[in-house]
């Protein structure tokens, strides 16, 4: 692993706060950013090597060889600015989605549009299977839009399941962490937990920062087992299934735009931590059906801005002659 200076760890954060930035928004994934700015393979690969050997390293040759060994201060440095980037990020998100609703959604729509071309252009082959998984993929995933929610999106063990199964956008360039949250019902909430542990630390209120902290503990914990298992999983799966893989992420994204779509009528309300009622069961409407202004001049647009966004992430990578995360080699 390689050794850095303090000014390239420096460096190394800016990349983890480019990377938040990524997370917290639903279609960018942080793993693009990663791949983008030249640090995925040894994220990947550092990752991979973590394990109980640690602790050996640590009792023959000291803590800081164990560090080293590891390269932990990579991870520190990354994560870091990966964390202080959702803080910073979450309650602006929140103000957004509750002030400007059909905009931001819409945004959102163009994003993930625009990953579900990113991600389907790499599929190398359309034979029957690829086709067969995509269409599978899609209609599991729009069944999953309209199911009832399986729990409270603020339960323990929803929470632990949701870093379990978000945290692939860590590894897997193309998809993003925040769209699978979207996906099973958990955005929102994760966001509003994230916007009560800074508000709850900004107004010195210790209930409710230590309330949102152990539900974040929570994600966190289910985060780091499904980086270990999802690490060596994804692996294995573009390395020997490349195709159906690419076809079952794209026919997932496709699915789920049903939940992403910028107008709703709600079903179902719940409350929330802070006693308020929010909605919990929607469906999808047709614009002319929204019981206030639909805004379907302001939505284009943003759609528009929200694929142009992906769309420019790529071209950067081009220009820096990078090559495709995705390929049967590199996976």
């Amino acid at each position: 692993m390689p050794q850095r200076n303090f000014l390239q760890y420096l460096i190394v954060t800016a990349k983890g706060l480019a990377m938040g930035a990524a997370d917290v928004v639903p279609g960018v994934s942080g793993g693009t950013i990663a791949f983008i700015s030249g640090i995925y393979e040894e994220l990947i690969e550092t990752i991979h090597n973590i394990d109980l050997g640690f602790f050996k390293i640590w009792k023959k040759d000291g803590f800081s060889k164990a560090w080293k060994h590891y390269n932990l201060a990579f991870l520190l440095a990354l994560f870091s600015g990966v964390f202080i980037s959702i803080l910073s990020l979450a309650k602006l998100i929140t103000w957004l989605l509750e002030a400007y609703p059909i905009m931001v959604w819409s945004f959102f729509f163009g994003l993930v549009i625009a990953s579900i071309v990113y991600v389907g252009k790499q599929i190398s082959s359309w034979r029957g299977a690829v086709i067969i998984f995509l269409i599978l993929a899609s209609g599991l995933s729009y069944l999953i839009t309209i199911a009832d929610p399986i729990g409270s999106p603020e339960s323990i063990w929803f929470l632990f399941l949701a870093g379990f199964i978000a945290i692939i956008a860590m590894i897997l360039p193309g998809i993003s962490g925040a769209f699978i949250l979207l996906l099973l019902g958990a955005y929102t909430a994760v966001i509003g937990i994230v916007t009560q542990l800074t508000e709850g630390l900004a107004t010195l209120n210790s209930s409710m920062f230590l309330q949102a902290l152990g539900k974040l503990l929570i994600f966190g914990v289910g985060a780091i087992v499904g980086l270990k298992v999802f690490s060596k999983a994804l692996n294995w799966m573009f390395k020997h299934h490349e195709n159906l893989t690419l076809a079952v992420l794209t026919g997932f994204m496709i699915g789920a735009l049903n939940k992403i779509w910028p107008w709703k009528e709600v079903l179902q309300y719940r409350t929330n931590h802070a006693g308020e009622q929010i909605p919990f069961i929607e469906r999808s409407i047709l614009p002319q059906n929204y019981d206030s202004n639909p805004q379907i001049l302001y939505a284009v647009v943003f759609a528009i801005i929200g694929f142009l966004t992906i769309f420019l992430l790529e071209r950067f990578a081009d220009n820096n002659k990078t090559p495709e995360p995705l390929t049967k080699n590199e996976a």
